[in-house]
């Protein structure tokens, strides 16, 4: 068995290879070939461990992530609150093949599926703006992705914590050598974006929907249960909305949940799911006002696939630790 850790995963892992990795994977989702359990939530006396399994077979990646949340970890052992592992198999025997870190992984393959999703619905202009709500790891991810599949000329960042602001302009405007300005306040931010990625821990709509310009796309990843949303009524009743899947939204996406239960739009409003676009299944924009909005839960498919590509770079590369067990 190969073990991968988190520097290698990281030098392994580039965002446009998982971009294009990501899509195939939708795209296998679409047509069939994926299978992918909902996730297991396992909750014990100190936290929760959640178990992520899928399987795509044109690609020949099987795999299950195993994701802890352990809120004592810092205080009690030093540990990250929030840890994560990949076990990748040989799908023709079911052997575990490899083990490796999931943290930046995670982060990348979260990225790539709102890459993909602009691809396919953001508008083609030259020179566009980017606004992105958040500046921890994920909002990095999710600014890197735009930047791969469109031509962004600048971005804004917005966060409660001007010193997350600083380091976020220091580290991402060097790395993709990008103008980002920190945003005076939502509102004027969204004056001029394009794209808009929303990568936050609000429990509370991040902005006033009413505000967002027409001919704008939206990825929303940041709440991931049914009484927290990023986004208010207001967009998500403007917007063309593509889900991740369509399941896990009405499941888990209070941005979705929450505006149902009001009766501000029924589940017919949920437009389609990103591999009915990939796939062509849905047609994507169709004009040049339309709002578009990518919802993400984060899918198992999407670790199988990054994991995979990890995995066959590690052996063409000759980099891990083989072990025996």
């Amino acid at each position: 068995m190969l073990l991968l850790n988190r520097d290698e995963v990281k030098r392994l892992l580039d965002m446009a290879g998982c971009i294009e990795a990501v899509e195939k994977a939708f795209a296998e989702l679409a047509s069939g070939t994926a299978v992918m359990p909902l996730r297991i939530n396992l909750f014990t006396p100190d936290g929760l461990a959640l178990y992520m399994p899928a399987y795509l077979k044109k690609m020949g990646a099987l795999s299950c992530k195993v994701v802890t949340s352990y809120k004592a970890n810092p205080q009690k052992h030093g540990l990250p609150t929030i840890m994560g592992k990949m076990l990748l198999q040989d799908p023709e025997t079911g052997d575990v093949i490899c083990t490796m870190d999931a943290a930046y992984l995670t982060a990348v393959r979260t990225g790539a599926a709102s890459g993909v999703a602009t691809k396919y619905l953001a508008r083609h202009d030259r020179g566009q703006t980017a606004v992105i709500f958040g500046a921890g790891v994920q909002a990095r991810a999710q600014l890197w992705a735009m930047t791969v599949v469109r031509d962004i000329a600048r971005a804004y960042v917005y966060d409660i914590s001007r010193e997350a602001v600083r380091n976020f302009i220091q580290e991402m405007g060097e790395q993709l050598d990008l103008e980002i300005v920190a945003a005076e306040s939502p509102e004027r931010a969204l004056e001029e974006a394009d794209i808009i990625c929303t990568a936050t821990s609000s429990p509370t709509p991040v902005f006033p929907g009413e505000k967002v310009r027409e001919g704008t796309h939206l990825n929303c990843v940041g709440s991931h249960t049914p009484e927290t949303r990023e986004l208010d009524s207001a967009i998500i009743k403007r917007a063309k909305i593509i889900a991740d899947s369509r399941q896990a939204c009405l499941n888990e996406a209070g941005d979705i949940i929450i505006p149902l239960r009001e009766g501000a739009i029924k589940e017919s409003h949920l437009y389609a799911e990103l591999g009915e676009v990939v796939t062509s299944k849905k047609p994507s924009r169709t004009d040049d006002k339309e709002i578009t909005l990518f919802k993400s839960t984060g899918l198992a498919i999407q670790d199988a696939a990054a994991a995979k590509l990890v995995y066959d770079k590690a052996v063409a590369m000759g980099i891990g630790t083989e072990v025996e067990l």
